[in-house]
């Protein structure tokens, strides 16, 4: 009967590792074995003389003791000892002072070390399972994962993935139009995982710009090749976002790619954060130049920059300002993020001028990247350029002076022809 409750216990430990996943054999050996002489260790103060053998094949395990042999009369610890009227019905031959091993069942300790035995496993294989939840999640911070509603409460939701384990998306990760029922898949991204007295905690979140980032490596085949690079974001979430897109490759339009065909690529990203307006916009490192593709859709008129305290003045056309602002101040608030850099918008009451045109109207007849170079010392219309000094262009612009010349006598005859007329 001992036997039968014996075999019957190691069936059920074993089918109790089956359920985990993750934990290879070497680990489940270690595991029943370490179990196996915790519990003998409290029966009999140590279990060093024990050799325990599990056989995770078979299904079944082997324990062994080790007892010195002494006279029958000089027995003291019946766990570390043993008489040799006792240890020659083990062997015949042996003799006061030699070692005699024989095989012991547990199922003879009775029914509190099995007792015992189920609560140290359970408790070790708590113990892994955290660990390896810990782990799992810990090599994911950064990553988009899925998971379904079990419980929606007022200030977070719970979440189980495949394999049941449980993740939080608290209501200050949660984009403000979000709504789920019980059931429902939410994709988020891993945010951090917080692991207080060995009790793994899985926090999601779907307003970190990580999330919008992911999104896009998903949906641009591009960026995850590594031939566009998002190099800044600035979202606010639910609203809207700007993004700053580099190529390295001068034969792919990174704004084009990551908006598709008729947007159909950036349109799966806008349904995934409930309608977010999201701006791609090409990526530079002149400071000027930035700032002015941040503000888009407003087109300015001329900028100061001042590096050291990281300002910026801009200035538009009246009927510019409140695209540059936009609504609720998003436009501006973004492109403060997106460049790091504090904008202020002056209304250019000079350049209010309707009679003003922007450098780009001269694409037939100056070269484009003069106007490129115009731009990023900060002018973007005609009259900007002629409010300036011949040296003062050739110097900040760095151009020749033939070239300065001829772009001062297009737009001067521009404006002469428009005068007559």
């Amino acid at each position: 009967m001992a036997k039968k409750e014996e075999a019957i216990s190691m069936i059920d430990i074993l089918a109790e590792f089956k359920e985990l996943k993750n934990i290879d054999k070497d680990t489940m050996v270690s595991v029943l074995e370490d179990s196996f002489r915790n519990v003998i260790a409290k029966m009999f103060g140590t279990d060093e003389n024990y050799d325990v053998i599990i056989n995770p094949e078979k299904g079944d395990f082997e324990i062994w003791r080790n007892r010195m042999v002494v006279a029958d009369d000089e027995l003291e610890d019946t766990n570390l000892q043993l008489t040799l009227t006792e240890a020659r019905k083990i062997d015949a031959d042996c003799e006061v002072g030699e070692e005699v091993i024989d095989e012991v069942h547990f199922a003879d300790f009775g029914r509190r070390a099995i007792l015992n035995l189920r609560q140290t496993l359970a408790s070790k294989i708590l113990e892994l399972q955290k660990d390896s939840l810990y782990a799992k999640y810990k090599d994911k911070i950064g990553t988009i994962v899925a998971a379904d509603v079990y419980q929606v409460w007022k200030k977070e939701i719970l979440l189980l993935d495949d394999e049941g384990n449980e993740l939080l998306l608290p209501k200050s990760e949660q984009i403000p139009s979000d709504f789920y029922r019980k059931g429902e898949t939410i994709r988020a991204v891993v945010q951090k995982v917080d692991n207080y007295n060995n009790n793994p905690k899985i926090i999601l979140s779907r307003t970190d710009k990580a999330f919008l980032q992911r999104l896009f490596e998903l949906e641009v085949p591009e960026i995850n090749d590594g031939l566009i690079t998002i190099k800044v974001i600035a979202r606010i979430p639910g609203e809207r976002a700007k993004v700053a897109v580099e190529s390295y490759d001068d034969r792919i339009d990174p704004v084009g790619a990551c908006v598709g065909m008729k947007g159909s690529r950036i349109h799966g990203i806008v349904r995934e954060l409930r309608n977010e307006n999201i701006d791609v916009i090409n990526y530079t490192s002149n400071v000027s130049l930035f700032i002015q593709r941040a503000l888009s859709p407003a087109k300015i008129s001329s900028i100061r920059v001042n590096e050291e305290e990281h300002k910026a003045e801009v200035y538009l056309r009246p009927e510019e300002v409140s695209l540059a602002i936009g609504r609720g101040g998003l436009n501006i608030k973004l492109a403060c993020m997106l460049t790091e850099y504090t904008i202020d918008v002056f209304r250019d009451v000079e350049g209010a001028d309707e009679e003003d045109i922007y450098l780009d109207e001269f694409t037939d007849e100056i070269d484009g990247w003069v106007i490129e170079v115009l731009k990023n010392i900060g002018i973007y219309t005609a009259k900007g350029v002629l409010a300036m000094s011949r040296d003062e262009l050739i110097e900040r612009a760095d151009l020749e002076d033939t070239t300065v010349d001829e772009v001062i006598a297009i737009l001067s005859a521009e404006f002469e022809d428009e005068s007559q007329e």
